[in-house]
């Protein structure tokens, strides 16, 4: 997994930064690139506003755990993928906030069934189905409920201690609280999307699902924490961006003009996934470059107001999430082209190198998906892309960010080569 992946980087450079690569028994000069703060002394320390003040082993400590926890919210978007495209989210009707336990005895799982054979999805999709079938669906939806609460519990803890022992500044302490409030809260958008999909569609000839703005809320939630930890783990770990000149610190924030505006597009084009499985657009217009017999369908904007087209259209959410991501196409490769010349710092030039294959990567797997009627797989697949692809983004403006003036200062003039490096 990508975010376990950095952090290990993160940390082995940290190591050998701090001991030297005879103590820890291994070399990684690409990851080594990538950690600053590591090699700033005491005396360069004292105007870099550091997020853990309890010195090297507690920065350590915290950033193990916030990736970790990164990677707990990146395996709950996957799980959940996996729970909507196995028709499992509807499964369980009722919901509690501390949760319960699973039906334990033969009469339990009948009370269950009987529950589910009320709603409309049993009524008008699953109707007739057996018994063990609705156990896989529970078993799918319950564990994605309670991997959740797992993570509250995996956070809170941790957190609780750190605080104690005074390892935290006020600010680090805020925006991990604000964190934790925002994925307690998801629990309640998750039900929230949940009872869209119990109520009777206004259509009988309409699949019960759940509401594609609700959905659209819930993913988007799950993806703003995802980004928060991943990030606020990456400032402990690297309070400082990798600059070893002041030509290089200029090249760096030219990359993040372009930066920006691009993590923007990756953003957008994932969230209008949402609104795609929302609407079950992955399985109409399976042809691709075409839709259908023609590029543009008629239909395209048969709905009053037309904004209505862009959120609940089949058509046209598929439409949109086709041309955004050959635009997130585009315009990452654009990236990398407007910085091939640039002077800039090796492992600056690694992401963006990297980001080009993973954006490729993507588009192939979701035109994949849409060829294949969006089998599991490779929906699931297509869903980790998204937000692989969007931690790249975030690693890169993270990596491309200012340094602190006292950095600054002590940068010299004339950027140092690739090879002046390895000598």
């Amino acid at each position: 997994m990508l975010t376990v992946f950095v952090g290990w980087c993160i940390f082995a450079s940290l190591e050998l930064k701090q001991h030297g690569p005879e103590s820890t028994g291994f070399s990684c000069p690409s990851s080594r690139n990538m950690c600053t703060a590591a090699s700033i002394s005491p005396s360069n320390k004292e105007g870099l506003k550091l997020l853990v003040t309890a010195g090297p082993r507690a920065q350590k400590m915290i950033g193990i755990w916030l990736f970790g926890s990164a990677a707990w919210v990146f395996s709950m978007v996957i799980l959940g993928g996996v729970t909507r495209l196995t028709r499992s989210g509807l499964s369980m009707t009722d919901w509690k906030f501390t949760g319960s336990l699973p039906p334990l005895s033969e009469e339990q799982w009948l009370v269950e069934f009987e529950k589910y054979k009320q709603s409309p999805e049993y009524k008008r999709v699953n109707k007739g189905m057996n018994i063990e079938d609705f156990k896989f669906i529970y078993w799918m939806e319950y564990a994605h409920r309670m991997w959740g609460r797992g993570l509250g519990v995996m956070f809170a803890l941790p957190f609780s201690y750190f605080a104690r022992k005074g390892y935290m500044t006020v600010q680090l302490g805020l925006r991990l609280s604000a964190l934790f409030a925002l994925g307690a809260g998801q629990g309640l958008i998750g039900w929230w999307m949940v009872k869209s999909g119990l109520e009777e569609p206004a259509c009988e000839y309409v699949q019960p699902r759940v509401s594609p703005y609700r959905l659209a809320a819930h993913l988007t939630s799950a993806f703003a924490i995802y980004c928060g930890l991943l990030w606020t783990a990456l400032s402990v770990v690297m309070p400082e961006p990798p600059s070893d000149s002041v030509a290089w610190v200029r090249g760096a924030a030219k990359v993040k003009r372009l930066a920006v505006p691009v993590s923007f597009i990756v953003g957008i084009t994932a969230i209008s996934g949402a609104f795609v499985a929302g609407n079950d657009a992955g399985h109409a217009f399976n042809t691709f470059p075409k839709m259908g017999d023609t590029w543009i369908p008629d239909d395209i904007l048969s709905m009053e107001p037309i904004m209505r087209n862009f959120f609940e259209n089949t058509a046209t959410v598929q439409f949109d999430h086709r041309v955004l991501a050959t635009a997130t196409l585009l315009s990452i490769g654009g990236l990398w082209w407007a910085t091939k010349k640039l002077d800039i710092h090796p492992a600056i030039r690694s992401l963006i190198g990297s980001t080009v294959g993973m954006a490729a990567l993507q588009v192939t797997l979701g035109i994949s998906t849409l060829l294949s009627y969006v089998p599991v797989s490779l929906g699931t697949a297509h869903q980790a892309g998204a937000l692989t692809l969007l931690s790249l983004m975030i690693l890169l403006s993270h990596t491309v960010r200012r340094p602190s003036a006292t950095l600054l200062k002590s940068l010299g003039s004339v950027a140092r080569t690739p090879a002046a490096i390895r000598s």
